[in-house]
Parts: structure tokens; C-alpha cells; sequence
């Protein structure tokens, strides 16, 4: 059968088909227009940005970090070139392969694996990202004729370095690798690309001069991605260099004397605060931190119950003993509480009105009458118990507080302890209990809640030797550029201790001279051939309270719970120029302990720092 075709409906059809064709066709070459138009004319600077950005990457320059030297130029924390090893993990295809094969040459171990993956979310992929440190100059160079591993490669950098090890190690600090909270701390435009910050100390405290300003590289890689070209953008700004108050031969000095002991010293300029020695020990190796201590390492010094990382001598917190007798004798004759004709009979022991116990004297046997210089010279309890009942415990409180004590004293390192001076308020609100009268005895002789730091003891001493300039202690001297422009730190000006008689200073310096002159003093033995005259105060500190009727023999009790050894003064008496504070825990009587050490540094200062002619001495 024919087929009847229709010629009219396809003709139809077909013009439909062109039309449509037609309208796709003209709106992709206007679509293909329009989008050339936008890349072309548009953005043109955008993806010409863009393609570039395939190729050529920006970088950051690290700034060498300042050094660290005390008053003398001596070196306490510098820098060393050295090598390590870095993974980009743009060039990699599979990171485990290449962990597995750096394991197998010992380049790596797993810490520095952990390390890596920890902080790989700091970096960018076309980063070259570190993962072990300090490489000897021969491993370095072994590993760059041998290398056939992409995306691995060996660099030079700056490594951290304290030549003098575990020496000052509390005051300079460490640095070590950034944290969490380190990278939101610090700039991140300025920290871009660090590792290392400063953790503790010094290294913490001036972290921003330390460390300097970063710089800016491009580099321009290939297809392969090998860098073929490198410009800098901007140059980095090495830190400043830091320089301090501190005295590196008499800290090295201190730590000697101090030796294995557990203890703290601080040794300061009287006329403006300056610390020029300042040791806590058992102390630590700095340069274990650098490069990111071992965690077996890490978790002895944490466990060691010599406790080697805490610094004593700004955050230890003892019980000064007969160490505050001078300020307590103080606030007597500024309040007129007692004169310096005034005297007690002292038995042995002290006992209040309508109050049962008896509280005790070092001196079993008493020591007969006492007045005010006599009471300091032979650090007679008794004459305090007596003072501090006189006086009353807000007294005792108020006239402290001018000393500083109860508060930090500011000095310029990180997590410096303010100590405890007790109050009625203070015990209310930490103990939730009244206040007794026999506390108040106690705290006359430095004993009970009151708490202070070596610190603490030798800003107050150095404030007797001066006659009532209270000052900030001070780490830093100044900082230099390298380019040699130098900045003085803006010291703070002295608090005056506010006092009624200037004559008074006279009389409780009189009463710490014969604390070493005295016939009874104790601590005469320090004035054997001494070239300079020197005033002091010794202390012993009970770790725990005996019963009234209990004698303290030291063999008998656990070492951890004997009496502390404290030892204060000042040299010499007519023109003061340092003071001294020396704490060794339990170590017994500060006369026979902490005494003769202070005397042993002095003695190393005055021979660096010998008294002027004028200047006399006995």
C-alpha cells in the first residue's frame, strides 16, 4: 500500500527544528562570548593572579631570634645554624611511605611522626614542613647525596642554643614548639610559618622582642614542582638582643654554693632593683625543650620530687621565720609600742593572759632580759610573741603591706606567687574562722599562714638598707638592635615606705649589725676577716608545729620535714649597695646554713665590685 505523504506538516516541522537549533546555537556563541568577555576583560586581573598562583607560591621568612646576655655581654641563650628535615606534602602521594622509609635510614621516629601530624594543620600543603630538628652537618649531608625520596629535603636554620645549660635556666627560660594557644595568642601575620616560641622565663617574657619581624619570599616552581626561582619579597628584622641585670659569674657562683640542695637566692641592687643573681635549685637543662623534648624525658622532670622546673625563688612560698623580725620591730617603734629602753624577761617560752599553752623560744632556756636591738641580735622569740600581742594582728597586717608582702612584687618574669600575710579578713574568708589570739604571737615571729618567696625577702631587706625605697625588681637592663640601637627599659619609679621617725630605720639596722657583730649575735661567725661591713638576720622556718613539750631533734624527723634555713642582709652597712635573701629547705638553722653561703656570695661580689676607699668597714 503507498504511503500518502505530508508534505505541508514537515516542511512545518522542519522550520520548528531550524528555528530552535538556530536560537540554542546564537545563545551559546553569546554564552561563550559573555564568558570569554569575563575571563578576558572582566576578570582578567583575578585569574591572571590565579594562574600564577600555579606556579608561584609565598613564603615566610623567619627572623633570626635575639639573644639573650647578662650585664656583661656574657651569652645566656643564642642561636646556631643547624639542619632539619622537611616533608611538602603537595609532592607526596603517599606520606606514610615516606614516614616508613625515613624510619628505616634513623631519621625519624615516631615522636617526630606525632609531632608532624600535630602540627600539619598550621601549614599549607606546598609548605616545606619540618619534622626533625637540629641534624649534625654530616647527617645532613649524607642525606642530601643519597636523597631520592620527593617532597623530602634538607634545610638550614637557626637552632636554639644555651651554652651554659642547666645555669640560670629559671630566668632565661626556654623555647619550644607553638601550641594552641600560643598560635591564637601571637600575631598570626607576624608567627606565620614559627615553630618555636618562647615557653618560660625570659624567653616567654620578652617573646615579642625576641623574636622579630617576619619577611616575605616568592618562589616559582616548575611543572615537576621544583623550585626554579626565588625572590625576596621583604627581608625579616632579626629580635632584639636582651641584655640583663644579672651577673652570669655570680650565678654560676650561687649554684655552686647551693650545690644539690633544694633552695633559692636573690641578690639585689639596693639603689634602683636591679637583680643581679637570682638561682633556684635543683635546676634543669634548657636545651632538652629545643626541638621538642622526649616524653619519657619530659615525664621524669615532671615526676622528680626535687621538682627541678619549679622556680623557688619567685614562686616558692615559706614561712619567713625570724626573717621579719626587723619589719615587726619596725611597726613596734612606729606605733609606738615599744622604745628602745623597753624590756621582757624571756624564760624560754611566752605565755598569754588567761591562755594555757605555752609558746615556746628557740632557746630552751630563754635568754634573760631583752630590749630591742638585743631582741633582734639574738632573734629572741619571746620579745616578739610579746611585740606581735601588743601590736594585734591588723597592725601586724597594715605594716607588712608597705613591705610588699602578700603581693607580687612585680619583677618582669612570668608566674611570679604573691605569698599569704594573714589577716582577720584573710582567715574568714579562706579558713571560714575567726582569728586567735595565739596566732597573732605566731605570725610575730613569721610563723603560721604567713608565706613569703626569697624574693619577697630580699625586696623587703633591700627597702631597710635603703631607709624605705620600695623598688621593682628588675631582669632587664636594656634591649639592642642589630644595628646597635639601644632601648632602656622604663623603670618604675621607688614607693616610699611611709614611716613617722627616720630614726627608727637607724635603730632596726643597729639591731641586724649586731646580728653579726653582736657578742651573742646570731650569726657572728660571718664577721671572721670580713672586708666589708654586713648586716643580717638569720631565720629557721618549722615545716610542721611540735607539741609545746616536744624538743626538735632534727635526726629524728623525716629530712623533708626539718626546719627551713633562712638567712637576709645587707653590705655593706654605710653605703648599702646589695641585699641579700637565701632560703635552703630543710636544712636546719639558717646560722649555721644559709648564713655562711650568703656570706660566700658577697664575698664573690665584693671582689668583682670592690668598696670604694671612702667607704668604711670594720
Amino acid at each position: 500500500m503507498e504511503k500518502i505523504a505530508n508534505t505541508k506538516r514537515e516542511r512545518k516541522v522542519f522550520r520548528s527544528r531550524i528555528v530552535i537549533a538556530s536560537v540554542f546555537m546564537i545563545a551559546m556563541a553569546f554564552l561563550l562570548i559573555y564568558r570569554l568577555f569575563n575571563l578576558q576583560i572582566i576578570n582578567h586581573d583575578y585569574y591572571t593572579e590565579e594562574a600564577l598562583g600555579n606556579h608561584l607560591h609565598m613564603l615566610p621568612i623567619q627572623p633570626i631570634r635575639g639573644n639573650i646576655l647578662d650585664r656583661n655581654g656574657k651569652v645566656l641563650a643564642t642561636n646556631k645554624l643547624s639542619y632539619r628535615l622537611t616533608i611538602t606534602p603537595e609532592k607526596i602521594d603517599n606520606i606514610n611511605d615516606i614516614f616508613i622509609e625515613l624510619q628505616i635510614s634513623d631519621l625519624i621516629d615516631e615522636e617526630d611522626i606525632e609531632r608532624f601530624n600535630k602540627n600539619l594543620s598550621r601549614y599549607k600543603e606546598f609548605h616545606n614542613i619540618p619534622i626533625k630538628y637540629n641534624l649534625s652537618e654530616s647527617v645532613a649531608a649524607g642525606f642530601l647525596v643519597e636523597n631520592q625520596l620527593s617532597g623530602v629535603e634538607i634545610e638550614p636554620y637557626f637552632h636554639r642554643v644555651y651554652p651554659n645549660h642547666s645555669s640560670s635556666s629559671h630566668i632565661v627560660g626556654y623555647v619550644s614548639s607553638m601550641s594552641k594557644e600560643d598560635k591564637d595568642y601571637y600575631d598570626k601575620d607576624n608567627y606565620a610559618g614559627t615553630t618555636f616560641v618562647g615557653k618560660t622565663g625570659i624567653e616567654k617574657q620578652y617573646e615579642k622582642l625576641l623574636h622579630g619581624l617576619l619577611g616575605e619570599k616568592q618562589i616559582e616552581r616548575n611543572v615537576d614542582g621544583r623550585v626554579v626561582d626565588s625572590q625576596v619579597i621583604k627581608a625579616s628584622k632579626p629580635g632584639q638582643d636582651i641584655y640583663l641585670n644579672i651577673d652570669l659569674d655570680l650565678q654560676l657562683a650561687a649554684e655552686s654554693l647551693l650545690g644539690d640542695s633544694r633552695g633559692a637566692l636573690a641578690l639585689i641592687d639596693v639603689n634602683d632593683g636591679s637583680i643581679l643573681s637570682l638561682v633556684s635549685t635543683p635546676t634543669y637543662n634548657p636545651n632538652w625543650f629545643v626541638g621538642g623534648i622526649s616524653i619519657e624525658r619530659y615525664q621524669q622532670l615532671k615526676k622528680d620530687k626535687e621538682l627541678p622546673l619549679f622556680d623557688r625563688s619567685i614562686k616558692g612560698l615559706y614561712p619567713p621565720g625570724s626573717t621579719i623580725k626587723p619589719m615587726i620591730a619596725l611597726a613596734g617603734l612606729e606605733l609606738n609600742k615599744i622604745t628602745i629602753k623597753d624590756q621582757i624577761f624571756c624564760p624560754g617560752y611566752y605565755k598569754l593572759p588567761d591562755y594555757s599553752r605555752k609558746f615556746n623560744d628557740w632557746k630552751r632556756y630563754g635568754h634573760g632580759h631583752v630590749e630591742l636591738i638585743e631582741g633582734i641580735a639574738q632573734s629572741c622569740d619571746v620579745f616578739f610573741y610579746d611585740l606581735a600581742y601588743k601590736l594585734g594582728i591588723d597592725n601586724i597586717h597594715d605594716s607588712l603591706t608597705h613591705f610588699q608582702f602578700g603581693n607580687i612584687t612585680g619583677i618582669d618574669l612570668p608566674g611570679e606567687l604573691g605569698g599569704i600575710l594573714p589577716s582577720r579578713e584573710w582567715k574568714k574568708i579562706n579558713k571560714d574562722e575567726p582569728w586567735y589570739r595565739g596566732e597573732t604571737l605566731i605570725a610575730g615571729i613569721g610563723q603560721g599562714f604567713m608565706t613569703a618567696s626569697p624574693l619577697q625577702l630580699a625586696l623587703a631587706t633591700a627597702a631597710i638598707a635603703n631607709k624605705g625605697q620600695l623598688f621593682s625588681p628588675q631582669l632587664l637592663m636594656h634591649s639592642q638592635t642589630k644595628s646597635g640601637d639601644i632601648y632602656e627599659d622604663d623603670k618604675k619609679p621607688a614607693r616610699q615606705i611611709p614611716i613617722k621617725d627616720i630614726n627608727n630605720w637607724e635603730l632596726i639596722i643597729e639591731g641586724m649589725k649586731q646580728v653579726v657583730y653582736g657578742k651573742l649575735g646570731t650569726a657572728r661567725r660571718l664577721n671572721h676577716k670580713l672586708t666589708y661591713t654586713l648586716a643580717g638576720k638569720t631565720g629557721t622556718a618549722q615545716v610542721f608545729s611540735l607539741d609545746p613539750e616536744e624538743e626538735y631533734i632534727a635526726e629524728n624527723i623525716e629530712e623533708k620535714l626539718r626546719d627551713h634555713a633562712l638567712f637576709t642582709g645587707f653590705a655593706p652597712i654605710e653605703d648599702p649597695q646589695v641585699a641579700i635573701a637565701v632560703i635552703i629547705e630543710n636544712a636546719g638553722s639558717g646560722s649555721s646554713t644559709a648564713a655562711p653561703l650568703a656570706r660566700a656570695l658577697l664575698d664573690v661580689y665584693f671582689i668583682k665590685n670592690p668598696i670604694k676607699e671612702n667607704s668604711s668597714s670594720e
